[in-house]
C-alpha cells in the first residue's frame, strides 16, 4: 500500500503544476470550499510566486500532469457543482490526444499479446495512427482474410500509471470528504470511484468489445443507427480489432451539407437514439463526442469507441422518463414527487416547496430552442436548488448527465433551432405509456408475485438452517468492541498531522522547483 508521504508528495507536485496555471485560484475564492483545502491551494500559489490575476488554464494544467489527469479533467468537465462553472467550461476543451507511441512498440505489443507474429493476423497495418489518445492509439489495418479494420492498442505501461494516480485520487478524496459540509454533500469519493470504474473498463479492451457487441444487440431494431462489428479473433485485453467505418465526422457540417444530408433529421435521430439507449435499454454509449460519431452515405449514424458506457436500472429509468416528461409538460409537482420517491431529496423537505423551486428553473426554458437558452443561468439555478434542499450527488446519473450535454451540443450544431424538450417528448410519452400504463403495471405485478412464490421454498430452508429444531452449537454472545491502537479513526492521528505533512511536502516541492528539479 502506498504511504501517506508518497500521496502527499504526488499531490504537492500536481498542486504546483495547477498553481502555475492559476487553476487553484477558483478554490481560494469558493465560499463553499473547505477551509483546509483553500489554505493548501493558497500555499501552492504562493510557493510558485503566482498572482491571482491572469488566465486560468485548467485544461493545460491537467494535460501537463499526465494521462490519468486528462481523463479525470474530462470527467470533471461535467461537474460544475464540484469544480465551478468557469473550470468546467474550460475543461470541455481538454482534448484527449497525445503524441503517438512509436509503431515499433505497437508491433511488439500486438505480437506479444497474441503470441504470434503480426503478419499472421494482418496483411497490413498503417504505421501512422489515425488517432492517439491518453490510453490507446488506433491504426487502420487489413486482416489476413481481406477485411478493413481499425486496430486499437493500449499504450505500453498505461495500466500501471493509471493505477498509481487513481490510488492518490482516492486518498485525497477521502480526506476532503472527511472535512464535512459541502464536501460531504458533493461526495468526491464516489466521483473518484466512478472514475476508477470507467477507467478500468477503458483499460480492458475486451470489455470495450463486449460493450460494442451488447449495444449492437440493443440497437438492432433502430433504423439509421449502427455499431461496427467486433473481430473477436483479433481482440484481447490490450488489442481491439473492429470493423472500419467509412463516413464523415458528424462535426463536419459543411461536408455533410455538400453530400446532401438532412441535418435536421440527423439531429433528431441522434437524440432519439440516445433516449432509446438510456431509457429503453438502460445501457448507453457515454462518450458520444463529435470524434466518435460518423455519418455514412445513406445517412446512418455510426458510433465508435465504447470504452465508457453507462448503465441505469429499470426503476431509475422510470424515474428519469417521468422527470423528463414532467419538465416538458410543466408538471413540476410530479417531478418533485419523483425526487422524494427516489430519495434524492431528504424527506424533511416540502414537496410543494421543491416543486416551486423547480418551476423557477424550468419555466424560462420551456418552448425555447437551445440557442436561446442560457446554460449558465440554468446551471446556477439547479445548483442552488441542490444546495437548498440538501440533495446529494447521484453518481449513477453523472454519466447520463455528461452524455446528455454532449448529445445536446452536437444536435444544436446540426440544427440550431432544435428544441430538446419537444424532440424528446413524443418518445418519452410513448415509453411511459408502454412501461408505466395499466397493462404494464399488471404484468409487473404478476411477474413479481410469481418470482416471490418460487422463492418461498428456499426462504423456508434458510430459516430452518438458521433455527434448527434441535442440536447444534448455541449462538455465541456478541463480543465487546475494543478500539485498537492501529485504528487511526478512533485513536491518534488527525488533520493536524496531515496538514503539517502537507506543508512539509509542499515545501519540499517548492524548494525543488527553485533548484530546477521540477
Amino acid at each position: 500500500m502506498t504511504s501517506s508521504v508518497t500521496h502527499l508528495y504526488r499531490l504537492a507536485r500536481w498542486g504546483i503544476t495547477l498553481a502555475r496555471r492559476r487553476a487553484l485560484v477558483g478554490i481560494e475564492e469558493d465560499a463553499n470550499a473547505p477551509v483546509q483545502v483553500k489554505r493548501l491551494a493558497r500555499l501552492a500559489r504562493l510557493a510558485t510566486l503566482t498572482g491571482k490575476k491572469g488566465t486560468r488554464d485548467y485544461a493545460g494544467a491537467f494535460r501537463a500532469i499526465g494521462p490519468a489527469a486528462i481523463k479525470l479533467g474530462q470527467s470533471l468537465a461535467t461537474r460544475p457543482d464540484l469544480v465551478g462553472e468557469e473550470a468546467a467550461h474550460n475543461l470541455l476543451s481538454l482534448q484527449d490526444n497525445l503524441p503517438p507511441v512509436p509503431f515499433s512498440q505497437i508491433e511488439e505489443q500486438i505480437a506479444a499479446t497474441f503470441d504470434q507474429p503480426l503478419d499472421a493476423l494482418f496483411t497490413k497495418i498503417d504505421p501512422v495512427p489515425v488517432g492517439a489518445a491518453s490510453i490507446a492509439q488506433v491504426h487502420k489495418g487489413v486482416t489476413t482474410d481481406g477485411r478493413t479494420v481499425a486496430v486499437k492498442v493500449l499504450r505500453p505501461g498505461i495500466r500501471e500509471k493509471f493505477a498509481q494516480d487513481i490510488e492518490t485520487y482516492e486518498w485525497a478524496a477521502a480526506h476532503v470528504e472527511a472535512m464535512g459540509g459541502e464536501a460531504t454533500r458533493l461526495r468526491p469519493r464516489l466521483t473518484i470511484a466512478n472514475f476508477k470504474r470507467w477507467s478500468h473498463s477503458e483499460l480492458d479492451l475486451r470489455r470495450e468489445a463486449a460493450s460494442a457487441s451488447e449495444l449492437a444487440e440493443d440497437m438492432s431494431g433502430v433504423v439509421g443507427y449502427r455499431i461496427p462489428e467486433v473481430d473477436w479473433d483479433r481482440t484481447n485485453g490490450r488489442v481491439l480489432t473492429i470493423e472500419w467505418v467509412d463516413g464523415v465526422k458528424i462535426s463536419r457540417r459543411d461536408e455533410l451539407l455538400a453530400r446532401g444530408h438532412d441535418l435536421d433529421a440527423i439531429a433528431e435521430r441522434l437524440v432519439i437514439s440516445f433516449l432509446t439507449q438510456a431509457i429503453s435499454a438502460g445501457f448507453f454509449h457515454a462518450d458520444m463526442h463529435q470524434g466518435n460519431l460518423f455519418i455514412e452515405d445513406d445517412g446512418t449514424i455510426a458510433a465508435i469507441d465504447f470504452g465508457i458506457m453507462g448503465r441505469i436500472d429499470r426503476r431509475a429509468r422510470q424515474w428519469l422518463a417521468e422527470i423528463l416528461y414532467g419538465l416538458t409538460t410543466g408538471n413540476y409537482k410530479r417531478v418533485a414527487e419523483i425526487h422524494f420517491e427516489a430519495q434524492y431529496v431528504p424527506s424533511y423537505h416540502s414537496v410543494g416547496e421543491f416543486a416551486t423551486a423547480l418551476r423557477a428553473v424550468g419555466e424560462p426554458m420551456r418552448g425555447k430552442p437551445v440557442k436561446d437558452l442560457s446554460v449558465g443561468q440554468m446551471l446556477d439555478g439547479l445548483f442552488a436548488i441542490t444546495r437548498d434542499f440538501d440533495m446529494q450527488t447521484q453518481p449513477h446519473l453523472l454519466l447520463l448527465q455528461k452524455t446528455m450535454v454532449m448529445v445536446e451540443g452536437i444536435a444544436t450544431q446540426l440544427n440550431p433551432e432544435i428544441n430538446m424538450w419537444d424532440t424528446s417528448a413524443p418518445y418519452v410519452r410513448s415509453w411511459i405509456r408502454d412501461e408505466l400504463g395499466p397493462e404494464a403495471a399488471i404484468a409487473d405485478r404478476i411477474k413479481e408475485d410469481t418470482e416471490t412464490l418460487f422463492r418461498l421454498p428456499g426462504l423456508i430452508r434458510r430459516i430452518e438452517d438458521q433455527f434448527p429444531a434441535k442440536g447444534g452449537a448455541p449462538e455465541a454472545a456478541p463480543l465487546p468492541e475494543i478500539p485498537l491502537l492501529t485504528d487511526k479513526r478512533k485513536g491518534g492521528g488527525g488533520w493536524l498531522g496531515y496538514f503539517v505533512a502537507g506543508l512539509a511536502g509542499a515545501g519540499a516541492v517548492w524548494g525543488a522547483s527553485f533548484a530546477g528539479l521540477i
